[in-house]
């Protein structure tokens, strides 16, 4: 359990720190201002990702067969708390121009396919 847990955690870190690079370079070589902080952008999504993957991991030990509703549970808690902290950039008057929908879906996007692929590996290995 706990092995798994630091590989987890180890991949999510490095694919925090290489998207955020990625993105923050595109951003600042064609001059993009961002009415948001992408770097609370890609730690609120880490720390999210690690917190639904140990929750998972602790419960699948004691219900199993109810684990794969704890995700889904997880996740919607995810979303609805990442849309009341950044809810004034995401619903400003203006809009989002392209390249911070972008901006905003890549870590989204990236953490999602990162927690569902940790999560159905773990609950396959049960």
């Amino acid at each position: 359990m706990i092995k798994r847990i630091i590989i987890f955690t180890l991949v999510v870190l490095t694919l925090s720190a290489l998207g955020f690079f990625l993105n923050d370079f595109f951003v600042e070589k064609n001059d993009i201002s961002l009415t948001f902080s992408l770097l609370s952008i890609y730690i609120f999504n880490a720390i999210a990702s690690l917190v639904i993957y140990i929750s998972v991991e602790v419960v699948v030990n004691y219900l199993p067969n109810e684990t794969g509703y704890l995700y889904l549970g997880l996740m919607l808690v995810k979303f609805g708390v990442f849309i009341l902290l950044y809810q004034d950039s995401i619903f400003s008057e203006t809009g989002l121009t392209k390249p911070e929908k972008i901006s905003i879906l890549v870590p989204i996007l990236t953490f999602l396919f990162v927690e569902a692929a940790g999560v159905s590996k773990l609950l396959n290995n049960r």
